[in-house]
């Protein structure tokens, strides 16, 4: 007597269906294959799990991409609101969720055309690491600092792996995109360095926009007086 089991993977056949997706594609709208694969592989390396779970966080943006009615502000006030935010040291995806909930503004992006990123890039304020990239080495750095107290804690360490890994793959999709250098690379010793220097910037940023707020109002109160 003998006995056989037969194990079906899960993961085999949603990627079936992810290559059957992209030969359809590539038969309808008449795309290089060899383009629609490139971009197939770039988008299974960024949406990559440490998980057995598929995720289930997605955007669900309205149809309608016109401006909103009650939308008073003009397109070069909102330029200036988000240039004047970002001089604040706020990210841009802070700035977002402050236009969101202040000033009632769905999307930018329908408004100017441009999304918050570009147009700082465009008035030079962009940052210099891209933002999802650094809020990861700051977790990478935090989870170093744990650590260094608690060093027999190896789930922790099975975790920074994980994070490290993102880390790196980001790195990678950054480069090949031209929004880092090309000799950029991700070194857990100069982290923490690199973290501190982006907080300084950001602290002088906000100084300088300070001293400018507090020099109009002096000049208000000469005015008044």
């Amino acid at each position: 007597y003998f006995c056989c089991f037969f194990f079906s993977s899960r993961r085999r056949h949603t990627r079936q269906r992810s290559v059957s997706w992209a030969r359809r594609c590539v038969q309808e709208t008449g795309i290089n294959a060899e383009y629609m694969g490139i971009l197939f592989l770039i988008g299974l390396q960024m949406g990559r799990m440490h998980s057995w779970g598929k995720g289930i966080s997605r955007r669900c943006l309205p149809y309608k991409r016109t401006p909103p009615n009650w939308l008073q502000l003009s397109v070069q006030d909102l330029c200036e609101q988000i240039c004047k935010l970002a001089r604040k040291g706020m990210t841009p995806s802070q700035i977002g969720v402050l236009l969101r909930d202040s000033h009632g503004i769905p999307q930018v992006k329908y408004i100017t055309g441009s999304k918050i990123l570009r147009i700082l890039k465009k008035h030079g304020l962009g940052p210099k690491i891209p933002e999802d990239l650094f809020h990861l080495i700051k977790k990478a750095v935090s989870i170093r600092k744990h650590l260094e107290r608690n060093r027999k804690d190896k789930d922790t360490k099975f975790r920074l792996i994980l994070v490290e890994s993102r880390i790196h793959r980001l790195a990678r999709y950054y480069r090949l995109s031209e929004q880092l250098p090309a000799n950029w690379k991700y070194q857990s010793a100069t982290a923490s360095a690199l973290i501190s220097q982006v907080g300084k910037q950001l602290l002088h940023n906000n100084c300088i926009h300070l001293i400018i707020c507090l020099l109009y109002t002096s000049r208000a109160h000469e005015t008044l007086r």
